[in-house]
């Protein structure tokens, strides 16, 4: 990236405007070439904030994602395309061919995994920042354990109906993020995207948002950086920041006392989660497999249609009315219910496990 800008060839004209904005400069944009960031959930936020890092011309990025594209997602996930959701591929996959097609130069790395105890901290450490992109708390309670015992500042989004917030975590010297929310909230205390909706507009704001503060970070800018968990409400004309300064907790179990629960549990059960908004079941199995999905597929060819690409295999049981995808690491994706008692029993009938 450094002979490239000081070339002057077709990568420096790219970054042209970007250069002329003060702030950044060409030492900003020569320390952003050289940095990297790793976004959770290539979804709704995180295919807005890939997409401004990589044009940006950010180094490095890891785009980590659990998920397939599908019909409902192309509403307000503005990275894909119909024809992604017809092949059904993983976003992560979906993101790299779309981001590569738009800066060749960025070092572009897909992982379709869920985050989860086991492989937090080999997918989150050795970059300079972290994005959230995700759409649940639970794996912001994680990244928040990988940012304090790592040092990575991570930066926190979120958005349902037509409201968004955001905020930026640096590790000893803002509060993290079990500071502000020291419990996750009660099933059925907050809305979802299920329960509420969400409309585009809010996602493209606060996703921006958060990469704006990724740009201020990777580019040495961090005095500019929001102190104040920032709110906003696009429908309700409403905008308003609130101080976390003061919210720092004396007895915070992580980044005072340094206790990563979360990462260090030994055991992990399987687990059914419905996902939101989405009538769809991921079951994750207790440990990590290889499955070996032509086998599979071959196993199960009487049970119901069959698609088979190098990475997934989706089952279609027209008697049952539900879908089954199962991804190369064992994790499965139940289409066509919310009930994740059936769908752990599905699961359980078709791989004996």
């Amino acid at each position: 990236m450094t002979e490239d800008l000081q070339l002057g060839n077709r990568p420096h004209s790219r970054y042209a405007r970007q250069m002329r904005y003060s702030p950044i400069g060409e030492t900003g944009q020569l320390r952003l070439g050289g940095r990297s960031a790793v976004i959770v959930g290539m979804g709704a936020l995180g295919a807005v904030i890939a997409q401004h890092l990589v044009r940006g011309g950010i180094g490095r990025l890891r785009m980590i994602d659990r998920d397939i594209v599908e019909w409902s997602n192309l509403h307000r996930q503005l990275l894909y395309m119909e024809e992604d959701a017809e092949q059904m591929l993983p976003k992560a996959e979906a993101a790299y061919h779309r981001l590569k097609a738009a800066n060749s130069l960025v070092e572009l790395e897909p992982v379709v995994a869920d985050l989860a105890p086991h492989n937090a901290e080999q997918l989150l450490t050795g970059f300079d920042l972290i994005l959230d992109g995700t759409d649940n708390f639970a794996a912001r309670y994680l990244i928040n354990e990988v940012s304090i015992k790592h040092q990575i500042p991570w930066i926190y989004g979120g958005a349902v109906g037509g409201s968004g917030v955001t905020a930026s975590f640096i590790p000893n010297e803002t509060p993290c993020f079990r500071c502000l929310f020291p419990v996750p909230p009660s099933a059925g205390a907050v809305d979802t995207c299920e329960t509420a909706g969400v409309i585009s507009p809010i996602i493209d704001i606060i996703a921006s948002m958060q990469a704006a503060e990724a740009l201020k970070w990777l580019t040495g800018n961090r005095q500019a950086m929001n102190a104040t968990l920032m709110q906003a409400d696009v429908w309700h004309n409403q905008w308003f920041g609130v101080r976390t300064d003061q919210s720092k907790r004396s007895d915070c179990p992580v980044c005072q006392s340094r206790r990563f629960d979360l990462l260090e549990a030994r055991h992990q059960e399987p687990c059914a989660a419905s996902l939101c908004g989405r009538d769809t079941v991921q079951i994750t199995p207790a440990h990590a497999m290889q499955a070996a999905l032509p086998e599979i597929a071959r196993r199960l060819s009487a049970a119901g249609s069959i698609y088979l690409t190098r990475f997934l295999l989706r089952l279609e049981l027209s008697n049952q009315g539900v879908s089954f995808v199962l991804f190369p690491d064992g994790r499965a994706l139940v289409q066509g219910t919310d009930d994740p008692i059936a769908a752990q029993r599905l699961y359980e009938s078709l791989l004996g496990a």
